[in-house]
């Protein structure tokens, strides 16, 4: 069984990134993904990265960022105050890569994120 996702669309806000008591980071933005259809709709998918790939992210993408996601889809499951049920997927990201931003003119830089010039 795999459980794999590889998104390319348009960051649709800021990162947000969140530290914990522990020590840990993360960062969280959704992704709009058009699809291919006479309609033009879009899908929109919430992102999270964690640690020092949190920490890049936050510092690169920005709302608009064109934008390669590698990843799993997760489900985060909780139940509130009223005891319904809910549930929201999310995409836990493995390996990000910045390919440019809204105001670039077609072209890529294909510029990866992480470390000696890697993708994360």
């Amino acid at each position: 069984m795999v459980n794999s996702v590889v998104l390319v669309g348009r960051a649709g806000r800021d990162p947000e990134m969140r530290y914990f008591e522990s020590g840990r980071v993360k960062t969280s933005f959704s992704v709009a993904v058009n699809r291919p259809t006479k309609e033009k709709e879009t899908d929109w998918f919430d992102v999270e990265l964690w640690g020092r790939q949190a920490e890049i992210a936050g510092e690169y993408v920005r709302k608009g960022s064109l934008i390669g996601v590698e990843g799993r889809l997760d489900f985060n499951k909780w139940t509130d105050d009223t005891g319904n049920k809910n549930v929201r997927p999310i995409i836990q990201a493995s390996n990000i890569r910045l390919l440019g931003s809204k105001k670039d003119s077609g072209g890529s830089s294909d510029m990866p994120l992480g470390d000696s010039g890697t993708s994360f």
